[in-house]
């Protein structure tokens, strides 16, 4: 779980989002306009819609209906965003051929079809692709679940196998648990964070999604999120006492971790509570570190306390590990729990 399977489950995700965006979504065109030369314009670009070209002709316009599936919202927007794209191109250009019929100069045309100019500038992600925007956040989301399990699942499993003092025999005191419990957790860290920067690397430099900033800010930033995962996985075994408990808190605390980053769904636009929610996750801080430094070019002090943030969160939850396993050692009757 800390080694293959990582790697396959990122190499998964990486592949699911490869085509980038959305190609080839199927329409269905409903002509009631016949065989017109207008209607049959429309379908090549896009859509059809009802008595088009006679209505456009007598000058009272037309409308076209799209008949969209909201719940699948990606698909929904790419076919929303087109269809208004091919309509209004067909719209300014009957517009412009009748008023060149009615002998407005051609200079003027464009400016009586467009007085105001919309000019949409995207600052990041260019071309909308979904690979940079959701694989290059998804990998960390995922390794930051897988995480929060191992560390759980690394302290609780010596509790349910009653092999607790034979793991810390000989620990007299904090310093020697915070040892014992940092060689457990090195291995998983070593190799959970080599396995999501091998995936970032790879839609870096071989997928061509150039990173703007630091590569070594996201890196240290990987690690620390990582670091803080099992962190606090195992602080979830040592104070709970209980496999069973910690394996459900890890899933309840890393599962939806992504849904309230703000990568999907704003934060602006979160309730108060949501929110504050939001906040307290750890990946929601490296998500906005990774996106400042791959997307923005944020100079590294941008993203210095969220550097900070993380090793200090992972300090104080593995000091609470700590004191959660000392107060196990002094209860053998809670060994073997579930």
């Amino acid at each position: 779980m800390v080694s293959w399977v990582p790697l396959l489950a990122m190499a998964l995700m990486c592949w699911i989002f490869s085509a980038g965006q959305p190609q080839r979504l199927p329409i269905a065109v409903w002509n009631e306009d016949g065989a017109s030369p207008l209607s049959r314009q429309l379908v090549r670009m896009l859509e059809a819609t009802p008595g088009f070209a006679r209505d456009v002709q007598r000058g009272a316009g037309a409308s076209v209906a799209l008949l969209h599936n909201a719940q699948l919202a990606t698909h929904s927007s790419l076919l929303q965003r087109d269809v208004r794209q091919v309509v209004g191109t067909l719209s300014a250009g009957v517009e412009m051929q009748a008023l060149a019929k009615r002998g407005t100069p051609a200079r003027a045309l464009q400016l009586r079809v467009e007085p105001i100019r919309t000019q949409l500038v995207a600052l990041f992600n260019v071309s909308t692709n979904y690979e940079q925007f959701l694989a290059t956040t998804l990998v960390p989301a995922l390794v930051h679940i897988l995480a929060m399990t191992a560390g759980a699942w690394s302290v609780g499993r010596e509790l349910r196998d009653r092999t607790l003092g034979q793991w810390l025999h000989g620990a007299g005191g904090a310093a020697a648990v915070l040892a014992a419990l940092l060689g457990k957790l090195l291995a998983p860290l070593a190799l959970l964070w080599a396995s999501a920067l091998a995936c970032l690397l790879y839609l870096s430099q071989l997928r061509g999604w150039a990173v703007a900033g630091s590569l070594a800010w996201i890196a240290l930033g990987l690690a620390l999120l990582v670091a803080v995962s099992l962190a606090a996985g195992a602080a979830l075994a040592g104070l709970t006492l209980s496999l069973r408990t910690a394996m459900s808190g890890a899933g309840l605390l890393s599962a939806p971790a992504f849904a309230f980053s703000g990568v999907g769904f704003p934060l602006l636009a979160m309730s108060g509570s949501a929110r504050t929610w939001a906040e307290a996750m750890p990946y929601t801080h490296y998500a906005r570190l990774q996106i400042e430094q791959w997307q923005m070019s944020a100079p590294p002090a941008q993203s210095l306390p969220v550097v900070a943030g993380l090793l200090l969160a992972t300090l104080a939850l593995l000091a609470l590990a700590t004191v959660g396993l000392l107060r196990g050692l002094r209860r053998p009757e809670r060994w073997g729990a579930r």
